[in-house]
């Protein structure tokens, strides 16, 4: 097939562009299909040994009815209730279905490169589960769940309803979500209703699929004669010794887009639905359970008929295939009525079905068999289906169009793409028929025009970004030839951000491979941060910062840099005399000195600066770094006011060539740098005269004075004198002096003929050291004082540092003004301060060396920027590739029945990390339901660990331990952090109530929502009940005292009534 462009797709077409699950014997989907094309069963078989051990009763193991096999997915006990945010005590009372089915929905999307918290549209979600035996068998026979658990949190956790509205809720999906049931079929018959919701245009992508966790068959099964058991743990479709199936556990969820947004936007496809169907047998047929010949032909005709192909387009079938003796023969005849409506032909097309490896999954049959299908079609192979010698007799293939494919062998490929069906059908007559055909040949992924490439990694523990990076050197290791560049936007553009980071700069896959090697490396930048969004403050220098080839790695790197430099070097050649400014910043390696010192001339200066600055502003805007805040420094001042949109750029330009030109025709002069206070340097000033001005007030203890060459010297005399280094600045004339005043009428008049505008974006003023104002900004009289008064810029960095969380990034050549930041006093380790550019003496095009601007960008989303990773790629169109979804770190979390020891562990799960202080309790085993104890640590939090001080705080801290399942508890931690919520409250509010005998509507939760807030509003509560307590024994001994009394009264009368008998 030749390359196909989007154009050429059909609009009914749906792309397959993620898949993700779990099944018996395989992690994963990538180890599914090893499985499969190398004939695993991976059914589990025990000894009796091993069932004793696991718990199964004597009386059943000497059943002879009784098979000791199951189909089990990896850790179905486990789940990582920190990642979704789910307290400990709900996870334990969650169907483990549920818990599979989000998991699986979650690496679905990163698995097809999407982060679902970053996209914009509307993803729905379409799933099912089986019969929740969980609930059932654990905590329905265990009593004292309802003694721990409200009914309504028990429903929430297990009922059918809130299996897929818990994923959109988990993962802020906005499309429609609906739980289906249809037994067997129902995950096909999700992937059809996903399709249909795409196709009617209510959603941008749909997750379909299904889960089966049943906890009856985790050890073996009761085989029934008759049944749909097997009586020896086989499963053998279609064969002659076929005699049933076993029921296991597994899930699987695919991620669906139409065909063209999916080429669009670059997405892997995997394989293409080219249409569906569904429909329920109806009764005519031998009973509710039986399959029907004409319900399952019919709804594969309707689908061929929905896909717009014939039969003998079809190679291969994925069949339902349960292996009873029935079942099979009643298939493979429905198939071939279906397809004998449009060919003849014979034994052309392949049939298998996945059950004879896994067993029947239930809920996640079908799309299970779905997921085989298309790893058949992507990797171009027909696994075998297994246990198949000699047909079963009722089936006569020789005169159908199938015949059973027993051994692995290649899927041989015509002119016309391979396509196949798959049947998934339901007890009860609901079947689903679903019609694949493989992915389009697309145009490979172009080259990048970046020979670096920034790969962002995230976790929300420092194990599991361990275990990220791990993961991704084992897929680049195994596939060196990827194209680094789709690499590097699947992680920026598809993966969410967690508290701890780390990136890395490579130039391709094996120089990735080397560096992530050795996280502590120096090109592995690692840093922990929340996950609140920081805001940006660009910072623009002034004259003193220039040199030549400032920004060259930029101008040769990134064509936004390029196009804005060259567009403003345009724009002045009127005002420069006809020079090009480029000829000047990147001159000829033998023309550099010359060009130096052209640049030092303050009338190039300052256009130079400008240029650079403004052009990387540009650059760092069109990669979504947007400034909230600015401060320029001089000249750097009107990049700021430019950006705000004070004046356009060309009219920034020519005020700039002229404030420059002004300048250069003055006296020359002289600066010196001064480690005084601006107080401690007044009587420097005073004498000084006329003569002398402070120019800049750059930190709190650094003055820049600026003056007559005179005035310098005697005042640099004076301070050494004093025993006060200072430093001369190498400039050519006393900016921000006297000595400007001779042309400050004559820039206002320039400025006067230029539109000025309120600013849109703020910044802040030299002049006054705090936010510019519209009147400010609009006047030409400020921008005359500007040029003449004193650069105020540590009073501007002030402003700056009020928020504690912004983030201030230098953008223009070196790192001065970072480094003045970082000296302010206001300066926390909270601030993140970085820079464009390096120093003078890096910053040309240094061979094999990545632009700064690279780094800082990494180190932005490290410190919590936004980045628009879309803008960052420009025009290149880059693919979403499968790379390793996230490393769950899974704990237990079961509930035993009451009579039932907890079972060991049965994975090696990765342990969470101590995040807690060291009074931390330990992670308990969820086995048992009457638990007070926490089975998971203190998750980090924004609140800082404060240990309970009173009586009342610590009763309230076990109460919430017990509640939540987490401990220790602060009393300032936030409570909805620590994963409550509305229903919770409720119970915890009666546990208040019946433990401390004080009254708390739950209501209440959301005023003290800590223990110390919420030990504030019980104090009364409590004050009283103490007083009540108190009062009790005064007014027993008053009582007692009473009753005393008439006694000795009674035994007095009775004394006399003696004395007078």
């Amino acid at each position: 097939m030749d390359n196909q462009l989007p154009q050429e797709f059909d609009d009914a077409d749906v792309a397959i562009i993620g898949m993700a699950g779990r099944f018996p014997g395989a992690r994963d989907v990538a180890t599914l299909w090893a499985n499969l094309r190398e004939g695993v069963e991976s059914i589990r078989f025990f000894t009796l040994e091993e069932a004793r051990a696991a718990g199964v009763p004597e009386a059943r193991l000497e059943d002879p009815a009784f098979v000791r096999a199951a189909a089990i997915l990896p850790e179905p006990e486990s789940f990582d209730a920190a990642f979704f945010e789910m307290p400990p005590r709900e996870a334990e009372i969650t169907d483990p279905q549920h818990r599979v089915f989000l998991e699986s929905c979650w690496e679905a999307l990163e698995h097809a490169g999407y982060s679902p918290r970053d996209y914009a549209g509307a993803i729905s979600v379409f799933g099912g589960a089986t019969l929740n035996t969980y609930l059932l068998m654990n905590l329905a026979r265990n009593p004292r769940v309802l003694e721990s658990f409200e009914p309504v949190q028990v429903n929430i956790g297990n009922g059918g309803d809130f299996l897929a509205t818990r994923v959109s809720y988990k993962l802020n999906l906005r499309g429609a979500s609906h739980t289906v049931q249809s037994a067997c079929s129902t995950s096909l018959v999700a992937v059809h209703q996903a399709c249909q919701s795409l196709l009617n245009g209510e959603c941008d992508m749909a997750l379909a699929g299904g889960a089966s966790v049943n906890v009856g068959f985790f050890n073996g099964y009761r085989y029934a004669e008759g049944g749909m058991a097997s009586p020896d743990g086989h499963c053998r479709p279609f064969d002659a010794k076929a005699q049933g199936t076993l029921f296991g556990s597994g899930a699987g969820v695919v991620l669906l887009k139409k065909l063209r947004a999916a080429v669009r936007d670059g997405d892997t496809i995997h394989a293409v639905i080219k249409g569906s169907a569904t429909n329920n047998d109806g009764g005519l047929k031998a009973g509710f359970t039986a399959p029907s010949v004409d319900g399952q032909a019919q709804v594969v005709a309707e689908a061929l008929a929905a896909s717009a192909l014939e039969a003998d387009d079809i190679s291969y079938v994925e069949a339902h295939g349960t292996a009873t003796p029935l079942g099979d023969p009643i298939e493979v005849q429905a198939l071939t009525k279906a397809f004998r409506a449009t060919t003849q032909r014979r034994r052309f097309c392949a049939l298998g079905s996945v059950k004879g490896n896994l067993g029947h999954l239930d809920a996640a049959a079908g799309i299970t068999g779905l997921m085989k299908t298309v790893m058949a079609l992507k990797h171009g192979e027909l696994p075998p289906s297994l246990h198949y010698e000699r047909p079963n007799p009722a089936i006569d293939f020789e005169a159908s169009p199938f015949y059973v494919n027993a051994t692995l062998k290649p899927w041989l490929a015509g002119e016309a793409p391979r396509r196949a069906g798959v049947s998934s059908f339901g007890v009860g007559g609901t079947n689903a028929h679903v019609v694949l055909e493989e992915a389009p040949r697309l145009p490979a992924s172009a080259p990048s025009r970046r020979p670096w490439h920034l790969l962002p990694l995230s976790a929300r523990t420092p194990s599991a970004l361990e275990a990220v990076t791990t993961r991704l050197v084992e897929a680049l290791r195994d596939s060196r030839s990827a194209n680094l560049a789709d690499v590097a936007w699947t992680l920026q553009a598809g993966r969410q951000r967690f508290q701890h980071r780390r990136f890395v700069l490579a130039r391709s896959a094996e120089d990735a491979v080397g560096a992530l090697s050795e996280p502590q490396g120096p090109r592995v930048f690692t840093e922990a941060q929340d996950a609140v969004e920081r805001s940006v403050a660009f910072l623009f220098p002034g004259q003193g910062a220039q040199h030549a080839d400032m920004g060259r790695a930029l101008y040769d790197a990134e064509p936004v840099f390029r196009a804005e430099v060259d567009r403003c070097a345009e724009l002045l050649k009127p005002h420069l005399d006809g020079l090009d400014l480029r000829t000047v910043l990147y001159a000829r390696p033998e023309a550099a000195e010359v060009s130096g010192a052209k640049l030092a001339r303050t009338a190039l200066t300052q256009p130079a600066l400008f240029t650079v600055e403004y052009a990387t502003a540009r650059l760092w805007m069109s990669w979504g770094v947007v400034p909230q805040a600015m401060l320029g420094h001089s000249i750097g001042e009107y990049v700021a006011a430019c950006l705000a949109g004070v004046f356009s750029l060309e009219d920034a330009l020519r005020l700039v060539a002229a404030r420059g030109r002004l300048m250069q025709g003055l006296p020359s002069g002289a600066m010196l740098a001064v480690p005084l206070s601006e107080d401690e340097v007044q009587p420097y000033l005073r004498a000084g005269g006329a003569g002398l001005s402070l120019a800049a007030l750059n930190g709190p203890m650094q003055c820049v004075l600026s003056g007559t060459h005179g005035a310098i010297d005697a005042a640099r005399k004076s301070l050494q004198e004093a025993g006060i280094q200072c430093q001369p600045l190498v400039t050519s004339h006393a900016f921000h002096s006297a000595m400007m005043d001779a042309i400050l009428e004559d820039f206002a008049a320039q400025v006067a003929t230029v539109p000025l505008a309120a600013p849109t974006l703020p910044f802040v003023s030299n002049v006054t050291g705090t936010w510019v104002t519209a009147e400010q900004a609009t006047s030409p009289r400020y921008w005359a004082d500007h040029l003449r008064g004193t650069v105020r810029f540590a009073d501007g960095l002030h402003a700056l540092f009020s928020d504690g969380r912004r983030a201030l990034l230098e953008v223009g050549p070196g790192q001065v003004l970072g480094k003045l930041a970082k000296r302010h006093p206001a300066f926390t380790a909270a601030h993140a301060v970085l820079a464009s550019m390096p120093p003078p003496k890096d910053d040309g095009a240094s061979a094999g060396a990545a632009p700064l601007a690279y780094e800082t960008l990494g180190r932005l989303w490290q410190a919590g920027v936004r980045v628009d990773w879309k803008g960052f790629h420009g025009a290149d169109l880059r693919y979403r590739v499968p790379l390793p979804t996230y490393p769950f770190e899974r704990q237990r979390f079961w509930i035993e029945p009451a009579d039932v020891e907890p079972l060991p562990r049965v994975t090696n799960a990765a342990q969470p990390v101590e995040t807690a202080p060291e009074a931390a309790a330990q992670a308990e085993p969820a086995g048992e339901a009457t638990s007070a104890r926490p089975t998971q640590p203190r998750p980090q939090l924004r609140s800082a660990y404060v240990m309970a001080s009173t009586p009342l705080q610590r009763s309230l801290v076990e109460l919430w331990q017990e509640m939540l399942g987490v401990a220790p508890i602060g009393i300032q931690d936030n409570f909805f952090e620590l994963g409550g919520d509305s229903l919770i409250a409720v119970q915890l509010s009666g546990r208040i109530k019946k433990q401390l005998g004080l009254d708390l509507p739950a209501s209440s939760l959301y005023e003290g929502v800590t223990v110390e807030a919420l030990a504030a509003l019980l104090k009364p509560a409590e004050a009283e009940v103490q007083e009540r307590r108190e009062e009790a024994p005064a007014a027993d001994a008053s009582l007692l005292r009473r009753k005393q009394t008439l006694a000795r009264q009674r035994d007095l009368r009775r004394f006399d009534d003696d004395d007078d008998a």
